[in-house]
């Protein structure tokens, strides 16, 4: 079992930056990593994912240069630095870890932990 633990949410301005983090303990091996994202009434939505090597990135169109996907693996931890925030991000957003470590998957059916989440608010 791996137990993931989302922080770094807030409220924050549009425009402004946070950064989210997610740390991993328990059974940590290799596991590439992924950032989703729940806005109030809508579907979880894929935002970004990291192979474990880091090699392999992807995001959504609609984060492509604001947000980057980092990970730090000896601190079994992955990273979110989201930059240029829109009032349309607020969310709570969720990592999650797949078994597949070398894949960067953007189903929510393809990973296998996922942590409670961390609200980020961002006004206008």
């Amino acid at each position: 079992q791996v137990q993931l633990v989302e922080s770094g949410g807030g409220l924050v301005q549009a425009g402004g930056s946070l950064r989210l983090s997610c740390a991993a303990s328990g059974r940590t091996f290799a596991y590439a990593m992924g950032w989703f994202r729940q806005a109030p009434g809508k579907e979880r939505e894929f935002v970004a994912a990291i192979s474990w090597t880091g090699v392999s990135i992807y995001y959504a169109d609609f984060v492509k240069g604001r947000f980057t996907i980092s990970r730090d693996n000896a601190k079994n931890t992955v990273y979110l630095q989201m930059n240029s925030l829109k009032p349309e991000d607020t969310a709570v957003y969720y990592c999650a870890a797949d078994r597949d470590s070398l894949r960067v998957a953007v189903q929510i059916y393809e990973y296998d932990y996922w942590g409670q989440g961390t609200q980020v608010t961002v006004s206008s």
